[in-house]
């Protein structure tokens, strides 16, 4: 399966990655009752060079944690990958397998935290312990120009791996921030389940995102 390019692959916690004690405890429980899920920290999913990087909170129970590859699975998948290829940022199917086709096209796709929280809710420290992990990812990524964090918590590890401050730079859907190094940082709600049902995010809000992604590339 493909999960990152070397640079990335580098950079990636261990499959058992021991940081975090109640992340690892699920994890264990989890390969007893689940053996065939993936059940380790979900590397990236990016091109050979991306100028993009979407953040995403962390794998889902029944996404990425059970087929190790970020946004499959799971409720969260058909808006995601479908706003992905229709913008040509992606290209192939989704179908929600393991052995699912879309591929990144000048993008790569990161979580802020690696692996399934109970209730995908980490806490401050998993979320501070695993920051690391996005920081040299996205040093390994020298053509990176904008960067789109899929909810608050998202945006707020993007904000200071960038080198932000986050009392200047506040979460807003289509909120952008011009980060210390010159990377442009987009803020979207999540396109989980809920905001989906609720209305929060609609496709059309999703598809803005991305739009305004693609536009600030290619301004010069």
């Amino acid at each position: 399966m493909e999960i990152a390019t070397p640079a990335l692959a580098a950079t990636e916690p261990s499959r058992d990655c021991p940081f975090c004690p109640r992340l690892v405890q699920l994890r264990e429980s989890l390969r007893i009752e689940h053996p065939a899920w993936w059940n380790a920290p979900v590397a990236p999913l990016a091109d050979a060079d991306p100028w993009l990087a979407i953040i995403g909170l962390a794998p889902g129970m029944q996404g990425a944690n059970r087929t190790g590859r970020p946004f499959t699975g799971d409720r969260s998948g058909p808006l995601f990958w479908d706003t992905l290829i229709a913008t040509g940022l992606a290209e192939g199917s989704y179908t929600g397998k393991v052995d699912d086709t879309p591929a990144p096209k000048g993008i790569a796709i990161v979580n802020a935290v690696r692996c399934l929280p109970p209730e995908n809710k980490p806490t401050p420290e998993e979320i501070r312990t695993c920051r690391p992990f996005l920081d040299a990812d996205l040093a390994a990524m020298p053509s990176l120009r904008v960067v789109i964090a899929l909810g608050a918590i998202a945006h707020q590890s993007a904000v200071k791996v960038l080198g932000g401050r986050l009392p200047k730079a506040r979460f807003a859907h289509l909120a952008e921030h011009t980060m210390p190094s010159g990377v442009t940082l987009i803020d979207s709600y999540h396109c989980s389940r809920y905001n989906q049902n609720t209305g929060r995010l609609t496709p059309e809000m999703f598809a803005e995102v991305f739009a305004r992604a693609i536009e600030l590339r290619g301004a010069d």
